[in-house]
């Protein structure tokens, strides 16, 4: 028995580091899987990747209202229904301070890591709801409960989707769909790889070592070791969780 057996996921920023990892556990532990990303080449590559045959994907631009109702119809008419989304598509934006921060990235940063969530929430309840409930969880960021400079619209977007979070919980509840969101520190992903250069352009190493050495356990995270709390959320293993916020993060904000 899998723990996830007769369920169906959608995971958004499916292509990525977290959200490949999180696809591959889903689809071991027996969920239909509808990888969802904005380009159908890693998309591609992530469901061969996984190589299980209940992974499919859909294209889609999740900021965008009509392309999110694709993505959800899509494993709608493909799996039969909805029971599981995480809202994982996110993007880290400049670093640069406020001052000099373009307005364009900021309002592309939180068209995808805010309102991407917002539709996610808004078009895959009702499909959600009519399976009986279920769970949605949002990927937020340690980002999501502390500052950090030069990372102005990431540590805003974060700070939003768990304000989402916790509305959508109490909005949601009596339809049995409960609403959490995971927090990760650091991870070992593309992402850290762009910050790493924003941060120390002339020597990213140097800059991992400095984001490690915050962290208490001294390193990033794996993608999995993010990606299993977020099976532990979707299954029904925490049947009475809801409008929580999950920390992933090596005791980083222990420190807080």
């Amino acid at each position: 028995m899998g723990r996830l057996d007769n369920k169906v996921a959608i995971i958004t920023g499916g292509a990525g580091g977290i959200g490949l990892q999180a696809g591959r556990l889903f689809a071991q532990e027996g969920a239909k899987v509808l990888l969802v990303d904005l380009h159908e080449d890693a998309l591609k590559e992530a469901v061969q990747t996984i190589g299980s045959d209940a992974v499919r994907y859909c294209a889609a631009d999740v900021t965008q209202p009509d392309q999110t109702q694709r993505y959800i119809q899509a494993a709608v008419e493909q799996f039969g229904g909805i029971d599981i989304l995480l809202a994982n598509a996110g993007i880290e934006g400049e670093v640069k301070p406020i001052t000099d921060y373009t307005i364009d990235t900021f309002d592309q940063v939180m068209a995808v890591n805010v309102r991407g969530v917002w539709l996610g929430l808004k078009y895959a309840a009702p499909e959600i709801a009519r399976r009986g409930g279920g769970s949605i969880v949002i990927t937020s960021s340690v980002a999501g409960v502390r500052g950090a400079a030069g990372v102005s619209a990431y540590i805003a977007s974060k700070h939003a989707v768990i304000g989402l979070m916790r509305t959508a919980a109490l909005e949601m509840a009596a339809k049995k769909i409960r609403v959490n969101t995971v927090n990760p520190a650091p991870v070992d992903t593309r992402m850290m790889r762009s910050l790493e250069k924003g941060f120390e352009p002339d020597d990213p190493g140097r800059a991992k070592e400095m984001v490690s050495a915050m962290v208490p356990l001294q390193r990033y995270a794996d993608p999995v070791e993010v990606a299993r709390i977020m099976l532990f959320l979707a299954s029904d293993e925490s049947s009475y969780c809801s409008g929580g916020v999950y920390m992933v993060d090596g005791g980083m904000t222990a420190r807080t």
